[in-house]
């Protein structure tokens, strides 16, 4: 049977699963047998020890063997209960079962039964209340609910536990072996002592022992993550072997011309990264990298000097960004710079007039503009390249995959740098960025001061803002008020922080020049409140999340962020990072008062470290990769067994055998990996969204 026709085998064919359950099985993902064979229990209950009756006592889980010796129905108020005795050698016990009538038709007197459950004591007798139950059949074995270490699997509407658990049994008892094919070569199961893969399955679904799921687990969990880096690694390959980039020459005249006009020196950590860069692009493969610091570091520095070597060469390069206000920012920054050396640069946003957006698209199109900075209004179907040779994407997880694709997909393929400053962990990277190769910065440019930050009860509140008044009002420093705005309480919220403005210029910062910035405002009012507050009319700038990313202005030294407990913790490291970008120190106050473990310790941490790089790991082990970056817009898979955090030392294995293979064998032509790539070709469809 081809691969193909075994994905196409649907679950219809299993005894048991009607229209209804089918539906239900849909809505968790699960259309053909293979699927029901990677669809694994969340957890296990050991029934496998039974217990006589004598031996029972309340409020204990246990399993019991015996013979069904009276059995009834009777009604109760709006209910009905079915009730059982059930008897061995050492005593006997009562089961009920609310509003489960047809019980009565299932049993008979003399039956053998297992029964598994909780024991409860009501009016002074023991009792099981709506236990599991399984009648002994001549094959004990067959047991599937009783009598052994069950397995529980995540259910939705329309799904019950018994029925599933009856179609799984089926499912391995007759389908694991013609529906799964082992694919891993043998001298890798060999050398890591993995079982084989029908074994894992089956173990994983009906254990006998708690003591065999480990291995089960270790093997398929290598499985996930060998197949996806093989999937990832082979695309890099085809893309350095087929595509094509414009080659940037190493000309070091144009860096020291670049380097001269800069009004600081270049950090270490920029000088090293920018020579990873040109080693990349000054070759016609391709390059894909990620360039990730601490905010701060200067990451948009390195990617200027990129932009102004592309046009050096009469080529074009484009800016990608998330927001209209960091595309303004970094506008305002990088055109005075780039003026000097006579490089035409322009911004396109979604709030640019049509008049003007039609001029840049020529501009575009004829190559008289060479550098373009902007949002997702790049990415329309009207904008038009004469020679892209070069793109940066700020925070990729903004922006979904087929949107990038638009600037990316083209012929030449242009060389493409992407920057974060959410450092990502180790693991992390591998995966959600496992195409990439990778660029770290850690040194911050001189003078820079660590931001001391406080977690701060609301009773202090008029304290705090007494305190940073006083600090602000006879100096040219200035500060941040910043409120969250949850996408789906975004009206509530906004009118909440233009409330708490009102309050604050009408209160506590009557005397000083207060200002609002919020992503409702158009373009014009929000370029008007900005460039105040950069000249320092504003003082005191309210604010809502919208300036979490780049904008940069040395003077501002202190921070409130209102509700701090609603933003994720890299979130608030990112936020916190837009102060002390001069040479002042800088402090940051996070009011807020979390009701849960996990928020307060996420404000502790903030307190304790301004390393953004020991943020992100703790902030992917609070929150797990798939919310670390959005699991929608990040692409990043959800891998069925596999724990970026307490599987890192199998990801890291898998990726080394994976590149060991694609080294022999790159197009995976020979033979033996034949079965290799049956399977992937099975599982890409996972990854189709990267």
């Amino acid at each position: 049977m081809s691969p193909m026709q075994v994905k196409e085998k649907s679950i219809r064919f299993i005894k048991g699963i009607g229209p209804k359950r089918f539906e239900a099985l849909k809505r968790l993902g699960i259309e053909t047998i293979r699927d029901l064979c990677y669809f694994f229990p969340r957890r296990y209950q050991d029934r496998s020890l039974i217990q006589t009756i004598g031996e029972l006592t309340p409020e204990q889980e246990t399993t019991i063997r015996g013979e069904v010796l009276t059995l009834g129905l009777r009604p109760l108020k709006n209910l009905s209960l079915f009730e059982m005795v059930v008897g061995d050698q050492t005593g006997m016990i009562t089961a009920v079962w609310f509003n489960q009538p047809y019980l009565k038709n299932q049993f008979k007197i003399g039956d053998q039964i297992v029964i598994s459950g909780r024991v409860e004591k009501y009016q002074e007798r023991l009792q099981f209340s709506s236990p599991e139950y399984e009648r002994v059949t001549e094959n004990e074995n067959d047991a599937v609910h009783t009598g052994r270490i069950t397995p529980i699997y995540p259910l939705t509407e329309g799904l019950a536990q018994r029925s599933l658990r009856v179609a799984m049994k089926e499912v391995v008892d007759h389908y694991i072996g013609s529906e799964t094919k082992e694919f891993l070569p043998d001298e890798i199961k060999k050398r890591f002592s993995f079982i084989d893969l029908n074994t894992a399955l089956t173990v994983l679904h009906f254990p006998e022992e708690m003591g065999d799921i480990s291995a089960a687990r270790r093997r398929l969990i290598f499985d996930e993550f060998f197949i996806f880096e093989l999937i990832l690694l082979s695309k890099i390959r085809l893309i350095q072997m087929k595509e094509r980039a414009v080659a940037l020459e190493r000309n070091l005249e144009w860096f020291n011309e670049f380097v001269k006009q800069l009004p600081f020196q270049l950090t270490p950590d920029q000088e090293k990264v920018i020579q990873e860069i040109w080693t990349n692009v000054s070759t016609q493969i391709p390059m894909n990298r990620l360039l990730q610091g601490d905010v701060g570091s200067g990451k948009t520095m390195v990617a200027a000097f990129f932009l102004y070597l592309t046009a050096k060469q009469n080529l074009q390069a484009a800016f990608l960004v998330p927001t209209e206000i960091l595309a303004e920012q970094h506008y305002q920054r990088l055109k005075p710079f780039f003026d000097l050396f006579g490089i035409h640069f322009r911004l396109l946003t979604g709030s640019i007039e049509a008049d003007e957006r039609q001029i840049i698209l020529s501009e575009l199109r004829t190559g008289a503009t060479s550098i373009i900075i902007g949002t997702h209004a790049l990415l329309q179907e009207d904008v038009r390249f004469k020679n892209l040779s070069f793109v940066v994407i700020d925070e990729q997880h903004r922006f979904g995959v087929r949107q990038r694709s638009k600037l990316i997909f083209r012929n030449p393929r242009p060389h493409v740098l992407v920057m974060t400053a959410t450092p990502i962990p180790r693991t992390l990277g591998l995966t959600l960025y496992g195409d990439l190769e990778i660029s770290t910065m850690k040194i911050l440019p001189k003078g820079r001061k660590e931001i001391k930050t406080y977690w701060i009860n609301r009773e202090r509140q008029g304290e705090v803002l007494e305190h940073i008044k006083s600090k602000i009002q006879n100096s040219d420093e200035q500060a941040y008020i910043l409120f969250p705005i949850i996408e789906e309480n975004e009206a509530l919220d906004l009118q909440a922080a233009k409330q708490e403005y009102e309050c604050l210029k009408n209160g506590m910062f009557r005397d000083l020049p207060i200002g609002l910035v919020h992503g409702k405002l158009n373009r014009k009012e929000r370029d008007d409140v900005m460039q105040k507050f950069y000249q320092g009319k504003i003082k005191v700038l309210v604010a809502t999340s919208v300036i979490e990313v780049g904008v940069d202005n040395p003077n501002v030294t202190f921070m409130v962020i209102e509700n701090a407990e609603r933003f994720g913790l890299s979130q608030l490291h990112q936020m916190r990072g837009r102060i002390g970008r001069g040479t002042k120190e800088s402090v940051c106050f996070l009011f807020g008062n979390p009701t849960t473990e996990e928020g307060k310790k996420r404000l502790r941490i903030l307190t304790k470290t301004n390393d953004g790089f020991v943020i992100a790991e703790e902030d992917l082990i609070l929150r797990g990769p798939g919310e670390f970056f959005g699991t929608k817009q990040s692409g990043l898979p959800l891998f069925k067994l596999g724990d970026l955090i307490c599987d890192q030392e199998l990801l890291i294995l898998a990726r080394e055998e994976a590149k060991k293979i694609l080294n022999e064998d790159p197009d995976l032509s020979f033979p033996e990996h034949k079965p290799v790539v049956e399977e992937m070709n099975l599982r890409r469809s996972l990854y189709q969204s990267r």
